[in-house]
This record gives structure tokens, C-alpha cells and sequence, in this order.
């Protein structure tokens, strides 16, 4: 097969999108494939000299005038039998330029859709943003061939396209980093204090993830202050990820266990991995997702997850999970979830050795569904199935 792929353009410095396009790229030129990458150029964008609201403007000039115009007239020199892959439906803009040509669209989530369309009150956005999510969806409309990375994602998918799709298809994500189990959990839990000058040698819990609304960040510190209050413990709480909003310090300087709470940004896949390993537990109440990396990366490590009793957390977890309700804001509600995600994570930290044992295999066990050579070939065989029909 000739694949074109379709990848959002390096200057916006995303993280697991570029993993994902790694992914499907590599995997396919291991089977034998031509992959050729196609994304927007920084022309303008260099022209922002570092100022956010420059770079934004400047960089839609990239993606949505100067890349279009370059794409149409290379579209041109393409044969019939190429397949043109989306590497996300957030790329809708662009799905116009082939949609009358061999396509598909991996869809990943759409949170900012339905924030656009009003959909979820706890993410507001302004009108700007809602013009931008609408741009989109006029793209992705347009296609006929998706592929989902959940059921969640792709019911989601459906509500929003005005007409049936050709072919939708899940393929679940594959786990596109090396993770395996510590041999030696004391060891890594050594290392993570010597290297962060944090006292972790009687395991911590564990939270990996950004700052975005629906990732309920603030919902970890929630939880662990409740449990640290009513449970009269201090295992540390370690959360990895993009530097705390100040709503996030704010909650931390204002904690009893503020001593115990530590934000570690800027680290390498390696150290991840290590904080993984080391872990007591993940802690990941998201309210949305798409998927949930953190929570195969962590199984994959043999660290228990605790997550959110709704799909696609449980799509991911399956069995192997630990579960909670979703939060909810209303006030007694909020107090009484907050009481029964403590009591869960109590439930956890004392499992027996022979409870936690069975509870790392089956978290192990789970994470083997999720492998990178396995969603290559379920690709590669719906990419076949497109290019026939």
C-alpha cells in the first residue's frame, strides 16, 4: 500500500499525538508499506516570536491557507490505489482536500466538540473556540471511513456525523512504549527518592495526566485529602505531569497533607516508566476520555488502577480494575462521593500481599490486550478492506 498520513504539524509540540503517528507510520513501514507524512510548515508561525497569541493566529495561517494550497496540488500527482489516513479527527479541515479519494479518519475523542456544542457544562468555551470545533466538524463530516479508538469514542462519533458512515470500526490503542513490571519495586522506589529527593520508599500513590478539565485533577487532590484526613495516613501523592494550574497550588498550600503532595513535571519516558513501577496505586477518576493511556502504561507496570466506574475507563480497565463514581459538583452529592473514592482507595492500599499479587497479574494480564503489534494488524487489515472496496 501507498499511505499518505495526514499528522498534525510539529510546532503545536503535542505529546501523544505524535506517538500515535509514530505508531501507525512505523507499523505500517514494517509490513512492508510506503508511508509518506504530509503536515503544515512553520512559514508564519516562525514569524509569532514566541508569543502565544501570535503563534495560534500565525499557526492557522500554516494549517488552514498555506497547507491546503500545497496539499491540493500534490493531491494531484497521487494515484488511485492511495490510501490518505487522518492520523486524528481533529484534522478535520484538511479531510475536504481528498474526501472524495481512498480515506479514513482515526477518531480519538470529542471532548472539545461537544464542549462546542454545548454538550458538557463543566468546559465552557468561548466563541472563538466554538467557531474553530464547527470548522472541524464541517471536515470530518465529510468523511466516510473512521476507525474509533473505544466504543465510547466511536458512539460519540456517530452523534455527531448527519449522515451514516461507510465503515466505523473500534481498534483499541496499543501501547506504544516499553513498560513492563519492576523486578524489584523497593529498587525503583530507591532510585525515584535519590534522584527526586522525595521519601517514596514505602510506595506513594500515583496520578499521570494534564491539566484539562476533564482529566479532574483537582478531583486526586480531592480524594487523597479525604482519605488522608479520615484513614490518619501520609503515604505520599505523586502527580506527574504538565507543571498545577494555580488552582491546583492553591488546593495544595491550603491541604493538612500539603507535606505529602508533590507535582514532578518535565521528566523523561524512562522516569515515567519508574514512577509507574513504583507506585502502590493509580489513581485516574477522569470525568471524560478517549481512551486512557495512563491507565494500560500503569497496568502494564503492574501497578493497580483505580479509575472511573464509566466507559471507556472501563472499556480499558476491564476487570482489572478498581472502581469509583464519577464526581459530581452538587454539594452533598460531592462530600459523599469524595467519602466513597477514599473508601475504595483505602481498600487498595490494604490489600493483602496475596490480594495485591492477584491484583497486579490480572492488571498485567490486561495490559497484554493493548500491544502496539496488535492494533498495527487490525489497522492494516481495515486499511486493505477501504482501498478494495
Amino acid at each position: 500500500m501507498k499511505i499518505i498520513l495526514f499528522t498534525h504539524p510539529d510546532f503545536l509540540a503535542h505529546q501523544s499525538m505524535p506517538r500515535f503517528a509514530r505508531m501507525i507510520s512505523e507499523g505500517m513501514v514494517q509490513k512492508g508499506h510506503e508511508v509518506i507524512v504530509w503536515s503544515p510548515q512553520a512559514f508564519f508561525f516562525k514569524l509569532a516570536l514566541r508569543k502565544p497569541f501570535l503563534q495560534k493566529w500565525l499557526g492557522y495561517l500554516d494549517q488552514y491557507i498555506v497547507f491546503p494550497l500545497i496539499t491540493k496540488l500534490k493531491v494531484i500527482g497521487c494515484t488511485s490505489d492511495t490510501l490518505f489516513v487522518f492520523a486524528d479527527n481533529a484534522l478535520g479541515p484538511w479531510i475536504p482536500l481528498v474526501h472524495k479519494r481512498k480515506h479514513v479518519v482515526h477518531c480519538h475523542d470529542f471532548l472539545a466538540q461537544q464542549s462546542a456544542y454545548g454538550s458538557l457544562a463543566e468546559n465552557k468555551i468561548g466563541i472563538t473556540g466554538r467557531y474553530y470545533q464547527k470548522f472541524i466538524h464541517w471536515g470530518y463530516n465529510k468523511a466516510e471511513n473512521f476507525i474509533s479508538i473505544s466504543i465510547k469514542t466511536q458512539t460519540d462519533l456517530h452523534s455527531f456525523l448527519t449522515k451514516s458512515p461507510k465503515f466505523s470500526k473500534v481498534v483499541y490503542n496499543g501501547l506504544n512504549q516499553k513498560i513492563e513490571p519492576a523486578k524489584n519495586k523497593a529498587v525503583i522506589r530507591q532510585l525515584l527518592t535519590a534522584k527526586f529527593g522525595i521519601d517514596l520508599s514505602q510506595g506513594y500513590i500515583l496520578h499521570v495526566g494534564g491539566n484539562a478539565f476533564y482529566k479532574n485533577k483537582l478531583g486526586v487532590l480531592e480524594i487523597y485529602d479525604q482519605w488522608a484526613q479520615e484513614y490518619n495516613t501520609q503515604v505520599p501523592l505523586v502527580l506527574v505531569g504538565e507543571s498545577p494550574s494555580s488552582e491546583l497550588v492553591v488546593f495544595k498550600e491550603k491541604s493538612k497533607f500539603s507535606k505529602s503532595i508533590y507535582f514532578i513535571t518535565n521528566i523523561d519516558d524512562f522516569q515515567l516508566q519508574h514512577f509507574y513501577q513504583g507506585a502502590s496505586v493509580m489513581l485516574f477518576p477522569s470525568l471524560y476520555e478517549g481512551f486512557g493511556w495512563p491507565i494500560v502504561e500503569a497496568m502494564a507496570a503492574g501497578t493497580p488502577v483505580i479509575t472511573t466506574d464509566e466507559n471507556p475507563m472501563k472499556e480499558v480497565a476491564g476487570n482489572a480494575g478498581f472502581y469509583i463514581p464519577k464526581k459530581v459538583f452538587q454539594a452533598e452529592e460531592f462530600t459523599k462521593w469524595k467519602a466513597i473514592a477514599a473508601r475504595e482507595l483505602e481498600k487498595v492500599m490494604q490489600l493483602t500481599p496475596e490480594q495485591n499479587r492477584l491484583a497486579i497479574e490480572k492488571s498485567i494480564l490486561r495490559s497484554k490486550e493493548f500491544s502496539s503489534q496488535g492494533f498495527v494488524n487490525a489497522i492494516e487489515k481495515i486499511y486493505k478492506q477501504i482501498l478494495l472496496n
